[in-house]
């Protein structure tokens, strides 16, 4: 292990938030390197990703996935190189994606590793466009929403990691894609750079009226990241039989309630609304991964990052991240 630094930094959840995430929830901490045992893999971390499923963890509310335990390392997607290696499937120098969390460092025993063709992509993608929020776009989009060619399709926190995906899939497909993005910033990202029919300002203060008129034939189709006013007022253009693909609720993620005023269109349009955690069908991610990297490589899916550097400046990155100051996906840059 020459050459491999003696120490590495991580941070831990320290403490759980009372309403919106704090500095004080975290502990940046200095830890020894681990020597390796048999069948281990020591990587060095060159990007994290920082996700809004992280705010759900960090509360030991009953949920989907158990809480983030305090004291220990936050959890979090990682891309990085192997720098030591004691498993013969893994060899100093290539790269691979895990979930070693907000740290420098991390080790592995290699089950929930991948390796990373850097190739044609960059190494940061494998966190974004074509991670897991890429195939939650996909799973989406293809699994639940079924939009085909003529199809309106209307796409929450359109300038967000997965929102963004989503919009360009169902370009690519023919549907009439409306994004919601908070900011005429954003919403012009959404219409200018990935090809969106029309973006909808939410903070304009005119969200039923803009996005009625942005939908003048109703809506068939909503993948929602955003839950609240944003849901009800997609809900209030829907279309007979449409579909709603229920990805995220960042509306909610510091306790505040989401009643749903336009529930009864739930019944009136025969609405299926269905949500989903994408690490629950690993099945479809061989499928979707390749699909995504095939459109990356050709340039036919833009992306756009928005990179915080260094350890010290995940926490104050993922606080933005929940306000909605990222475009596209928030990564932490590590080396």
């Amino acid at each position: 292990m020459t050459g491999i630094p003696k120490t590495y930094q991580r941070i831990v959840l320290a403490a759980r938030p009372r309403g919106p995430v704090a500095p004080e929830n975290f502990r940046l901490e200095t830890l020894d390197v681990p020597e390796l045992a048999d069948g281990e893999v020591l990587i060095r971390n060159h990007y994290l990703s920082l996700d809004p499923y992280m705010r759900g963890r960090m509360s030991s509310a009953k949920s989907y996935a158990s809480s983030q335990p305090l004291d220990q390392t936050m959890i979090g997607g990682t891309a990085g190189q192997v720098v030591a290696s004691r498993n013969d499937y893994y060899r100093v120098g290539e790269f691979v994606g895990g979930m070693l969390g907000w740290a420098d460092m991390g080790v592995s025993d290699g089950v929930l590793l991948r390796k990373l063709d850097t190739t044609r992509i960059p190494l940061s993608t494998y966190l974004g466009v074509v991670g897991m929020p890429g195939m939650a776009a996909w799973y989406g989009f293809n699994q639940i929403l079924e939009a085909g060619a003529g199809d309106t399709v209307v796409v929450s926190a359109a300038a967000g990691a997965v929102g963004s995906v989503v919009g360009q899939l169902a370009r690519l497909r023919g549907c009439r894609v409306v994004g919601i993005a908070g900011g005429p910033e954003k919403c012009e990202y959404v219409v200018k750079q990935l090809g969106f029919h029309a973006c909808v300002d939410y903070k304009a203060g005119n969200l039923e009226a803009d996005l009625a008129a942005a939908t003048p034939d109703g809506v068939d189709a909503i993948f929602e990241n955003v839950g609240g006013a944003c849901l009800d007022a997609s809900l209030a253009r829907t279309n007979a039989f449409a579909r709603v693909a229920l990805c995220g609720l960042i509306a909610g993620f510091n306790g505040q309630e989401m009643p749903i005023k336009n529930s009864r269109l739930l019944l009136l349009n025969r609405v299926t609304l269905r949500g989903f955690i994408i690490t629950e069908h690993m099945e479809f991610w061989q499928q979707g991964l390749q699909e995504l990297a095939v459109l990356v490589a050709n340039h036919q899916i833009k992306y756009r990052e928005t990179v915080a550097e260094g350890l010290a400046a995940a926490p104050q990155a993922f606080m933005g991240l929940l306000q909605g100051h990222n475009f596209g996906k928030q990564l932490v840059k590590l080396i």
